[in-house]
């Protein structure tokens, strides 16, 4: 099937479209994993938004979703914690199990799944609150802190392993949105792992961003990975490429292919993810 397509030098060029594989490219599972995905379907009422993912999410490692806009990568993304439940139309088929338990069982409680399974956003989302507030929000609705000292130590902690401790230090009763852009993002961060989680969500964390702040919040995922599941969604390849160990590509709302990084990069499996990667559309 031949289909008129913008490519990323912005022409329109003539693309004969790869059919959609009835099954994922790739290996879809992990010997450690975190996460497991099992035949998830989603539906924004009548829509379909994702069709049947199988995907395995593994321990300590950084994933990174990748596909045009449009593709279901942040609805999946969003599914992992039960973010999609704030959507009245929002309705979920399938099993995602964190450590072997469904997420989406009865008796699931989604506050601490989410104090589990954190998220960043794509722009900056600091609480109008202090710096310090900020970051000590969760560890004290979860009761994670047996008093001020102790509460003291987390917020320190999690400022240092967001790299913002030393920027911050000596004024953090000021308001976290009177940081910069790049700060403020490190600052969801601390935020986010504040309260010890086992995965960390990034729906697009840069896209706000200028290159520099951009490069520190790379490096910080770096970092993390050693401590951390982490699931990123973006848009550059070049980000995907530099930042995870394995990636998966999503198109109208099909996982196409998922495997190692560098061979995605490279030697693409799927010609639909090929003519993505090399920019002939997307």
């Amino acid at each position: 099937m031949e289909m008129p397509v913008m490519n990323q030098q912005g022409k329109t060029e003539t693309l004969v479209s790869a059919a959609l594989p009835d099954e994922t490219v790739g290996n879809v599972f992990v010997d450690n994993p975190r996460i497991t995905a099992r035949d998830v379907n989603v539906f924004y009422g009548d829509k379909q938004a994702i069709d049947r993912v199988t995907l395995d999410i593994a321990e300590k490692q950084v994933i990174s979703f990748i596909g045009p806009s449009g593709c279901g990568k942040s609805t999946f993304l969003r599914c992992l914690n039960r973010m999609n439940d704030t959507i009245d139309i929002c309705r979920i088929e399938g099993e995602i199990a964190l450590d072997g338990k469904n997420i989406y069982a009865p008796d699931v409680d989604v506050v601490p799944l989410r104090a589990r399974v954190g998220m960043v956003f794509q722009k900056p989302n600091p609480f109008p609150k202090s710096i310090y507030d900020n970051v000590a929000y969760g560890p004290r609705i979860h009761g994670l802190a047996a008093g001020s000292a102790e509460l003291d130590e987390i917020v320190e902690i999690s400022l240092e392993r967001a790299g913002l401790w030393n920027e911050v230090k000596d004024r953090l009763q000021q308001p976290g949105t009177g940081l910069s852009g790049g700060q403020q993002q490190r600052l969801c961060i601390a935020r986010a792992i504040a309260v010890s989680p086992e995965v960390i969500l990034m729906d697009e964390p840069c896209s706000a961003l200028d290159p520099i702040a951009t490069a520190r919040i790379e490096e910080l995922i770096d970092e993390l990975s050693s401590q951390f599941t982490i699931v990123i969604v973006t848009h550059s390849m070049q980000q995907a490429a530099r930042v995870s160990q394995r990636t998966a590509y999503f198109h109208l709302g099909k996982l196409v292919e998922v495997g190692e990084t560098e061979q995605m990069f490279t030697t693409p499996q799927h010609e639909m993810t090929q003519n993505y990667i090399t920019g002939r559309f997307g």
